[in-house]
């Protein structure tokens, strides 16, 4: 059990649908240095379930009303990805820091709005990229950044799998549903490939940049049979390390992700689980210097729990954010778009030059 601190942050989650059941809410009762304040969601059953679940102190229908409360600190915004923006945007204009969850937008312009309401509001904002917690990637960035010296390349993989609910659903409580529950326009999954670039590449993307920094330019190619779609991403790297980055969803096979990075002084080579197995991945770092390799446990694997605490960390100490700001959200968005312009055209195609939604 981990031991609560004496000042702890006030926190509140927006939405209480199956990513705050498996995530977020648990993360609030659980973490060292925050506390489960208030809980919001537009479907009164729900809301009175999750309620009684994790007795937070406030329970609220409207989340304009759960904003004017003047005990709230911070704002998980665990909702259908149409509405990241305009809620952390309401959140951030009523003085709260905000935790929301991947991707950050689903186009560069909402990303950039998002951008200025931050700096206008000067509140902390992390992205809810929870693979930054995932202790043996940590140990992966510190070699990478203290010891490795130049990158010469990456190639990761994120390859959902055919098995991936017969998985979770033997580890996972059966979600708490409800017909009141409030849902976008549209049929978020109606096209296939942007949901699941934006679910899915959104995670390979990031995994890429917290290792190896800037990604500049992409050239992609995109195969879709039998229902299965495959992208394979050549990518460009500010610091002038190449990267192939290869989502698949999904494999005829177990989950199957992880990463090759060879550089200077020394290789990494991980294999990372599905994250609701809430287990750190299994990380190899060699040492060239001594010829000897580095295996760190990662005991703790519960990353979404992780990155609450890294947040609270940043506003209650003003500790540097170790987890993804809106910055890198952006890059994310533009990294994604630009992998669609590429497929579409057959070009390479440079993040700076793009616009519109993925």
């Amino acid at each position: 059990m981990i031991k609560k601190q004496d000042r702890r942050l006030r926190v509140g989650v927006l939405g209480c649908g199956p990513i705050a059941q498996f995530a977020h809410l648990e993360s609030c009762v659980k973490a060292g240095n925050a506390d489960l304040y208030a809980i919001c969601d537009a479907a009164p059953d729900l809301l009175a379930r999750m309620g009684a679940t994790y007795e937070p102190k406030k329970m609220y229908a409207d989340y304009d009303a759960m904003l004017a409360d003047p005990e709230l600190e911070a704002v998980i915004v665990a909702t259908s990805d149409a509405y990241h923006v305009p809620m952390s945007i309401k959140a951030l204009d009523a003085g709260k820091h905000v935790l929301c969850e991947k991707p950050i937008g689903t186009s560069v312009e909402e990303g950039e709005a998002l951008a200025e309401a931050v700096k206008r509001s000067g509140k902390v904002l992390q992205v809810g990229h929870m693979k930054r917690f995932d202790p043996a990637l940590e140990a992966a960035r510190d070699f990478v950044r203290d010891e490795m010296g130049e990158v010469l390349a990456l190639k990761a993989w994120y390859c959902d799998s055919t098995h991936r609910y017969t998985n979770t659903d033997a580890v996972q409580p059966l979600p708490v549903t409800s017909k009141l529950a409030k849902k976008p326009g549209g049929n978020p999954k109606a096209d296939l490939r942007r949901y699941f670039m934006l679910a899915h590449g959104s995670h390979l993307v990031d995994t890429a940049r917290f290792l190896c920094g800037d990604i500049v330019a992409v050239r992609a190619r995109l195969n879709e049979r039998f229902g299965a779609y495959c992208w394979f991403v050549e990518t460009e790297f500010a610091s002038g390390a190449l990267g192939h980055l290869d989502l698949t969803v999904a494999v005829r096979m177990d989950w199957h992700e992880g990463f090759q990075l060879y550089g200077e002084n020394g290789s990494v080579i991980a294999k990372t689980f599905n994250p609701w197995y809430f287990r750190a991945s299994e990380v190899d770092i060699f040492h060239e210097k001594d010829a000897t390799s580095r295996k760190p446990l990662g005991a703790d694997g519960h990353f979404f729990r992780r990155q609450l605490e890294g947040l609270a960390d940043t506003v209650l100490t003003g500790a540097p954010m170790r987890g993804a700001n809106v910055g890198d959200g952006i890059a994310s968005i533009r990294a994604m778009v630009a992998i669609a312009r590429s497929v579409e055209t057959g070009e390479r195609i440079e993040l700076a030059s793009v616009s519109g939604a993925a």
